[in-house]
């Protein structure tokens, strides 16, 4: 198994511009975030297998996060042409998922048990199976958000050597890869 430092390396290489290392005993989960996921802001709630209620229960998944050593946050910022330009932040939140698809396809290369999350929920499937009561077509590939395991990012980002907001006219996406 590879050291965080030559994750981080290789995270970074995938497109990401900073990515820092933290011990899963030092992540401060919080199950609370889970009501911004259902009061469905996003859109995805329910019609999404990755997304709540059917990525499980939020103690269920803080539980299985804990069973991991580390887990490497990483980061992008992309730039805005101002706090309401829509356009940018979705095309950078798209450009982001791509990113953290290719840290998940990294990470099945591994020797050891991964868990990737990335921002919002996956969007491997222009519509999630689930709307239509079919399994998962891409079940080794899909993955959840940060929020929706309890993962504040604004607490966890300074411990990863991040910041959380990075300055005016910007928009950062965060993702995670869990090592054993």
């Amino acid at each position: 198994m590879q050291n965080i430092e030559a994750l981080c390396g290789e995270i970074l290489a995938l497109g990401a511009q900073k990515a820092g290392g933290i011990a899963v005993g030092e992540i401060p989960f919080h199950a609370e975030l889970r009501r911004a996921c259902e009061q469905n802001f996003c859109g995805a709630y329910g019609k999404n297998y990755m997304c709540p209620p059917h990525c499980g229960d939020v103690e269920t998944l803080i539980e299985r996060a804990r069973t991991y050593r580390s887990m490497i946050l990483f980061q992008r910022v992309y730039p805005t042409e101002d706090s309401f330009d829509i356009e940018s932040m979705q095309a950078g939140a798209r450009a982001f998922k791509e990113i953290v698809r290719n840290v998940g396809a990294y990470a099945r290369t591994l020797d050891t048990d991964t868990l990737v999350l990335g921002n919002g929920g996956c969007d491997l499937c222009e519509e999630c199976a689930v709307v239509r009561g079919e399994p998962c077509l891409h079940p080794e590939q899909a993955y959840s958000s940060l929020e929706a395991y309890g993962i504040e990012v604004s607490r966890v980002a300074p411990l990863c050597g991040m910041r959380y907001i990075n300055g005016v006219h910007t928009v950062t996406y965060f993702g995670a890869l869990f090592v054993r």
